[in-house]
C-alpha cells in the first residue's frame, strides 16, 4: 500500500469512528444521522473496500486514475473529475 492510500485510509477511518460516534448517541436519546451523514458514512466504508480490494484511485465509471490532487482532497470520491461531471447530470 503506498503513502497516499496509507494516509487516505487513515483519514477515512477517523471520518468513520466520528461518524459511529455520532450514531452511537442517537442510542442515548439524541437526533438520528443526518441523510447527508449516513450518506458520507457510505461513501467512506464504499472507499475503504474499494482500499482493501486494491481498487482505490481508479474510477468507477471508466477505470482511469483519479488523480493525486483529488485523492487527497475527496479520499472516498469514486469518478475522475470528467466522469464525476457526467454522473451528476
Amino acid at each position: 500500500m503506498d503513502t497516499l492510500t496509507k494516509n487516505a485510509r487513515e483519514a477515512l477511518l477517523l471520518r468513520r469512528s466520528r461518524l459511529q460516534g455520532l450514531g452511537a448517541r442517537v442510542l442515548h436519546g439524541a437526533s438520528e444521522l443526518s441523510e447527508g451523514e449516513r450518506r458520507e458514512l457510505h461513501d467512506i466504508e464504499d472507499a475503504l473496500a474499494r482500499i482493501q480490494a486494491g481498487e482505490f484511485g481508479r474510477c468507477a465509471r471508466c477505470g482511469g486514475a483519479l488523480g493525486r490532487y483529488r485523492m487527497r482532497a475527496i479520499p472516498e470520491a469514486r469518478y475522475c473529475l470528467t466522469c464525476s461531471a457526467w454522473v451528476e447530470r
